[in-house]
């Protein structure tokens, strides 16, 4: 596993607030980087899959340590950690190359989503900080 970015958002809120809302990821959750589709009706903890436009995407809710990780079928891995920080909460983002083969591949494939990160990322943190009554942003 290679880690390809890294992004950190500072929200002013307690940690556990911002893990409250970022984790409600399930389809129709309240959580900015709620996965849009459908669950497998095995999958009722969490640990589920949602298929969204035919592809699977396995996340893992990690709620005492603050994580939620969202992994596609092939060599994508986002995870999402709330920090604690002087001013509230640090959001950390990090995007991982979990290739099994082919990794030599993921330079040209993750060239999209890499670029894109960033300015969603933003969005997802105005959103957070929006839905918390709070002030966020992303760190430079």
């Amino acid at each position: 596993m290679t880690q390809l970015l890294e992004l950190r958002a500072v929200v002013e809120a307690p940690p556990g607030r911002v893990a409250e809302l970022l984790l409600d990821v399930r389809p129709g959750g309240r959580s900015p980087i709620a996965v849009t589709g459908t669950v497998e009706e095995t999958d009722i903890g969490d640990e589920f899959v949602v298929v969204h436009e035919g592809s699977r995407i396995s996340v893992a809710v990690d709620a005492a340590d603050r994580i939620v990780s969202q992994q596609g079928e092939w060599w994508y891995r986002g995870v999402y950690e709330v920090e604690p920080d002087q001013r509230g909460s640090q959001v950390v983002f990090r995007v991982l190359n979990v290739a099994a083969r082919g990794r030599w591949a993921v330079r040209f494939a993750a060239r999209k989503p890499l670029a894109a990160a960033p300015a969603e990322f933003a969005g997802q943190v105005e959103r957070l900080g929006r839905a918390l009554g709070v002030a966020a942003w992303v760190e430079d």
